[in-house]
C-alpha cells in the first residue's frame, strides 16, 4: 500500500510536530504513511497517530493505521522498517456526541 505523503519519523522527532503534519496531510488526501526504525522512532510515530486522531476530530475525521514492514534506504545501506499507512475516516455521528 503505498502513499504519497512519506512522514519519517526518528526517536528524537516531536510527537505533537508529526501528529500536525499528519492531520493536515489527512485533511488534504486519504492516506499518509509514516515510517520509522527502530523501537525510539516506532514509540513517537504511534504517539503521533494518537495525537493527530484528536486533532482531526475538529473536522468530523478520524484515523486507523495499518502497520507493515518495509525495507529503506539508510546511508549506503538498507534497514528494516516500520509503515503505518495511516488512511482517514469520516467520524461517525454517535462518536463525534461522545467525544
Amino acid at each position: 500500500m503505498n502513499s504519497d505523503v512519506i512522514l519519517k519519523v526518528s526517536a528524537k522527532s516531536a510527537p505533537n510536530a508529526v501528529a500536525g503534519a499528519l492531520a493536515a496531510a489527512l485533511r488534504e488526501r486519504a492516506t499518509a504513511e509514516l515510517q520509522a526504525v527502530g523501537a525510539g522512532a516506532i514509540n513517537q510515530a504511534i504517539k503521533a497517530v494518537a495525537i493527530a486522531r484528536n486533532y482531526l476530530k475538529g473536522a468530523h475525521l478520524d484515523a486507523v493505521c495499518i502497520p507493515s514492514f518495509v525495507v529503506v534506504p539508510v546511508g549506503e545501506t538498507e534497514r528494516t522498517a516500520i509503515s503505518l499507512v495511516v488512511e482517514r475516516r469520516a467520524l461517525e455521528e454517535k462518536a463525534a456526541e461522545e467525544a
